[in-house]
């Protein structure tokens, strides 16, 4: 790798772990907005990391050393995420960011956020550890089925290729395919991430819970970094959404106006999707936890239907 490419790398993960917390806090403030309150700032999420990173720890007895390494392989585990996803320009991540890789990278957060609810030793974490098993099964092939099928049309499984692939292409890309499997992926993020209808991420009751019922052991810095991680997975979904399936905008060379302009792109792109999960969340409410597998089903059959109309096509 370059010394250019070493630079722009490190430059967009600052970005996005800059960024996440920020898109968080919007998703907040657009559902306050629509319930008609002022809700608390954009910048809430910053405030709430600095806070528990200056609390200490208090970890169960019945935890193991496992509990507090957990956190920093999930945040480790989404830095590398953010290596391998084009996220302003495709230069840097290519080569590295193929699609198999990245669901295994996605597999590994998901292993240690169940194995971390598992060893704080309470009923309330195995049950959100359990829950969260059961729809990843279902999300898992959807994502890889939906990837596969942009991943024919451009003929390779590198994210990077894909992009600039649809990128050069620029309107002409646009196809079924592309729009069927966008629409799965777009269901598998609001799985993945705990948002409503699956999750509630505002809620501590605990008979209801998913995310949060595995993090509820956790505190302080520790806390902080399963939040973090939590927050740059939500935001490297919608980045996977904006890059791979839609990315016109994003810079295909290293010139100054490019990335400029790869910026901006990626910005207003993740803008809009995070007004969209907002709005999606306040017209829906939390559907029940044996219903999830019929809207799982539908974005699986999204991503079949994708497959299949690239190649009738």
């Amino acid at each position: 790798m370059q010394l250019t490419d070493l630079l722009l790398t490190l430059v967009e993960v600052l970005f996005i772990l800059l960024l996440s917390p920020l898109l968080t806090g919007v998703i907040r403030k657009v559902k306050s907005w629509m319930q008609c309150r002022q809700g608390p700032s954009v910048l809430q999420p910053y405030r709430d990391l600095w806070k528990l990173l200056r609390k200490s720890t208090v970890a169960s007895k019945e935890a193991s050393w496992l509990f507090l390494v957990i956190p920093y392989v999930c945040l480790g585990a989404m830095v590398c995420l953010a290596v391998m996803v084009p996220v302003f320009t495709t230069g840097p991540s290519g080569g590295v960011g193929d699609m198999v890789a990245v669901i295994y990278v996605l597999g590994l957060f998901r292993f240690m956020m169940v194995l971390g609810g598992l060893e704080g030793g309470s009923s309330f974490g195995g049950m959100g550890s359990s829950r969260e098993m059961m729809i990843s099964a279902i999300v898992e092939p959807t994502l890889l089925l939906s990837i596969f099928s942009v991943a024919a049309i451009s003929g390779t499984t590198d994210l990077s290729a894909i992009s600039d692939h649809f990128a050069g292409l620029g309107l002409n890309g646009l196809s079924p395919t592309l729009f069927l499997a966008s629409a799965a992926i777009f269901i598998s993020l609001m799985a993945e991430n705990s948002r409503v209808p699956f999750d509630n991420p505002a809620t501590h009751l605990e008979l209801t819970m998913v995310h949060e019922g595995m993090l509820l052991e956790y505190s302080g810095r520790e806390l902080a970094m399963m939040e973090m991680a939590s927050y740059v997975r939500l935001t490297m979904f919608m980045v996977i959404l904006s890059n791979v399936f839609f990315p016109w905008g994003i810079a295909l060379g290293t010139g100054a106006g490019e990335l400029a302009v790869g910026v901006g792109s990626i910005a207003l792109k993740l803008l809009a999707l995070s007004v969209s999960v907002a709005l999606v969340e306040s017209v829906m409410a939390k559907m029940r936890l044996f219903r999830l597998p019929n809207l799982l089903t539908i974005s699986f059959t999204l991503s079949l239907l994708a497959v299949m109309s690239y190649y009738i096509l």
